[in-house]
């Protein structure tokens, strides 16, 4: 379990959202697309669901909500293996390999 807040556990899903989208928008087939599609769907379901909490909970430990974000898991280790592969620019794939380790981080050890 992460002891990350809430709050901390926001910002780094919607930097992580934006680094998805950008790696979607370069991304020259259709797989690739479906990939990060699959992705950001299941961060803008936690996103969601996060969205959901007073202020006031922010400052609570924050644990993955969704079986969509905690699913992710597998895909998310594929991608940081394969990064320089599915990002075609150099800084997108630097930008997410970052954001990808910060976020299993957040999802916590497999199992």
């Amino acid at each position: 379990m992460s002891s990350s807040s809430i709050s901390n556990a926001i910002k780094v899903l919607e930097d992580l959202l934006g680094g998805l989208n950008q790696a979607y928008w370069e991304a020259n087939s259709l797989d690739r697309k479906d990939f990060f599609y699959d992705l950001i769907s299941a961060l803008h379901a936690e996103l969601s669901e996060l969205g959901k909490l007073s202020v006031q909970d922010h400052d609570l430990d924050y644990e993955p909500v969704t079986e969509e974000f905690r699913s992710v898991r597998p895909k998310l280790s594929r991608l940081r293996k394969l990064v320089d592969d599915f990002a075609l620019r150099s800084t997108t794939a630097g930008r997410l390999e970052y954001l990808i380790n910060e976020a299993m981080v957040l999802i916590g050890p497999a199992g």
